[in-house]
């Protein structure tokens, strides 16, 4: 009886040829290839969230745009000035939440020399001051004493 290796018929293995010009190069260990797999994910993962703004066409595109369970994505209109905030609970029920964003210019930082100086010649001393209020003390002890004489 002959050994079955469970291979359909006429099933001939895939062998790769290398080119010519290209030396062999040997597979690494499983582990390696493990690791070198998880950092390629973690690399694409981050670069991914990092660098991801998707486009969507108006409010109807932003509606229609899946978004995961548990998951937050931000959706940018191509059509105006609008970011969308897309999220889904656990169950996969969608919410939408509009932003409205406007470019302002920045204002520009005034040293104190640049400020506007202060016109002090309007203002009077502390002693003219008093001296004033001196003077108006008098002449209203002065006016009380002729209006008691009359």
């Amino acid at each position: 009886m002959a050994y079955n290796n469970y291979f359909p018929v006429g099933y001939q293995p895939f062998v790769y040829q290398y080119p010519n010009n290209a030396p062999y190069q040997p597979q690494g260990t499983q582990s390696e290839a493990v690791q070198s797999a998880q950092q390629t994910m973690n690399q694409n993962n981050f670069n991914a969230s990092q660098n991801a703004i998707i486009w969507v066409q108006g409010e109807a595109g932003a509606k229609a745009y899946p978004v995961a369970p548990n998951t937050t994505v931000q959706l940018w209109d191509s059509e105006e000035q609008v970011i969308y905030l897309k999220s889904a609970d656990a169950s996969g029920m969608p919410s939408l939440k509009t932003l409205d964003y406007t470019i302002r210019e920045t204002k520009p930082h005034i040293s104190v020399a640049e400020k506007p100086q202060i016109d002090m010649s309007g203002f009077i001393t502390r002693d003219e001051f008093e001296q004033r209020m001196a003077e108006v003390c008098r002449q209203t002890v002065k006016t009380k004493v002729v209006d008691e004489n009359e």
